[in-house]
C-alpha cells in the first residue's frame, strides 16, 4: 500500500526544484544583457543612473539593474517638414531643412532632455527664421552655405550639453511664392534674351571683322601681285630691249636696215580694232627719202626724181588721216621700199664684170 504522506512530500520537492530552476533561470536571464554595435544602454540602479553599457556581454544584478531603451549612436539623418520664414525684405519662403546629428553622450541625451529629436527640430526652426529674417530673397536663394554653416554653429553650441553633436545642415529646398517666381522666371528670360542677343551681335560684329579682314589681305595680295607681274613685266621688256639693242650694235646695223624695218612695223600699230584715228608721223617720209637715197644709186634706170618725189613729203608738219588711209599709205610704202631691196640686191655693184 502507497504511502500517501511521501507521495505528496515526494511532489512537493519536485515542485520545489522546478520553482528552483526557472527561478534560477530567470536570475541568469536577468544578469546578462547583451548590447549591439553602435548602440548604449543606461542602467539605472534602484531608479538612480549606476553606469552606461558598452556594446557586448554585459553582467546586471537582477531584480536590481533596470536598462533603458537602448540609444542608437549612429548618425542620424532627420527631414523636418517645411517652415514658412519671412525675409527682410517682407517676403514669405517656405524653408525645407535636413540636420544631420549623431549622440555622443547616452546618459546626457537621456537625461539632459526629454525629447532630443523634438528639441533639435524646434531649434533649427527659430534658428533659421533668426538667419533668414536678416537676409532679402535674393541672398536667402544665393547664400546657401552661409546660412548652412551659421545653423550648424548654432545647433551645434546649442546641443552640446545633450550629448548631441550637429554634424551638417542642409536647406533641401526654399519656395518662395507664385507672384515672386513668376517675376524671377520672366526676369531671367530677359537676361537669357538679352545675352542670346549680345552673343548673336559679338558673332556678326567677329564676322564682320573677319571678312574686312579677308577681303583687305586679298586687295593686299592681289595689288603685290600686280606689282610684282608689273616689275617682272618691265625687267623682261627691258631686257628684251637691251637684247634688241646689242644685237643692233653688234650687227653694225646701218640707217637703211633701221628704216626698213620701221616701214615693215609700222603697219601692225594701225591693226588694233580699237584704232579710229590715226596720226602718220613725219619719219614716215624720212625713211621713204632714206630708202630711195640709199638705193638711188644701185636702181639702174630708176629715176631719182621719181624716188625722191614719191617719198618727198608735201609739208613737215604732222598729217592726221583715218586708220584705213594711214594703213594702206603704210603697206604702200613697204611695198615700195621691197621692191627697192629687191631691185637693189638684183643690180650690179660698181666695178663688177656686167
Amino acid at each position: 500500500m502507497v504511502d500517501v504522506g511521501a507521495f505528496i512530500g515526494q511532489i512537493f520537492v519536485v515542485i520545489l526544484l522546478i520553482v528552483i530552476a526557472i527561478f534560477v533561470v530567470v536570475v541568469i536571464f536577468r544578469s546578462i544583457r547583451i548590447i549591439p554595435q553602435a548602440n548604449a544602454g543606461v542602467v539605472e540602479r534602484l531608479g538612480k543612473y549606476q553606469r552606461t553599457l558598452s556594446p557586448g556581454l554585459n553582467i546586471l544584478v537582477p531584480f536590481i539593474d533596470r536598462v533603458r531603451p537602448l540609444i542608437d549612436l549612429r548618425e542620424q539623418v532627420v527631414s523636418f517638414p517645411p517652415q514658412p520664414v519671412i525675409t527682410e525684405d517682407n517676403l514669405v519662403v517656405s524653408i525645407d531643412t535636413v540636420v544631420y546629428f549623431q549622440v555622443t553622450d547616452a546618459r546626457a541625451a537621456t537625461y539632459e532632455i526629454a525629447n532630443y529629436l523634438g528639441a533639435v527640430e524646434q531649434l533649427t526652426t527659430t534658428t533659421l527664421r533668426n538667419v533668414v529674417g536678416g537676409l532679402n530673397l535674393e541672398e536667402a536663394l544665393t547664400s546657401r552655405d552661409e546660412i548652412n554653416s551659421k545653423l550648424r554653429v548654432v545647433l551645434d553650441e546649442a546641443t552640446g550639453k545633450w550629448g548631441i553633436r550637429v554634424s551638417r545642415v542642409e536647406l533641401k529646398a526654399i519656395d518662395p511664392p507664385l507672384s515672386i517666381q513668376d517675376s524671377m522666371e520672366k526676369q531671367m528670360r530677359a537676361e537669357r534674351d538679352r545675352r542670346a542677343a549680345i552673343l548673336t551681335a559679338e558673332g556678326s560684329k567677329q564676322s564682320q571683322i573677319l571678312e574686312a579682314e579677308g577681303r583687305r589681305q586679298a586687295e593686299i595680295l592681289r595689288a603685290e601681285g600686280d606689282k610684282l607681274a608689273s616689275v617682272l613685266r618691265a625687267q623682261g621688256e627691258s631686257e628684251a630691249i637691251e637684247m634688241v639693242f646689242n644685237a643692233i650694235h653688234v650687227g653694225d646695223a646701218d640707217e637703211k636696215l633701221l628704216a626698213y624695218q620701221y616701214l615693215q612695223t609700222l603697219p601692225k600699230i594701225a591693226d588694233s580694232p580699237s584704232s579710229k584715228l590715226w596720226i602718220v608721223p613725219s619719219e614716215l617720209t624720212q625713211a621713204l627719202q632714206g630708202i630711195g637715197e640709199a638705193f638711188a644709186g644701185r636702181a639702174g634706170n630708176a629715176a631719182p626724181s621719181d624716188a625722191t618725189g614719191a617719198s618727198k613729203p608735201k609739208r613737215e608738219s604732222t598729217t592726221r588721216a583715218t586708220a584705213d588711209e594711214a594703213v594702206a599709205a603704210a603697206r604702200q610704202a613697204a611695198s615700195e621700199a621691197d621692191s627697192i631691196a629687191t631691185e637693189a640686191r638684183t643690180a650690179p655693184t660698181p666695178g663688177s664684170d656686167a
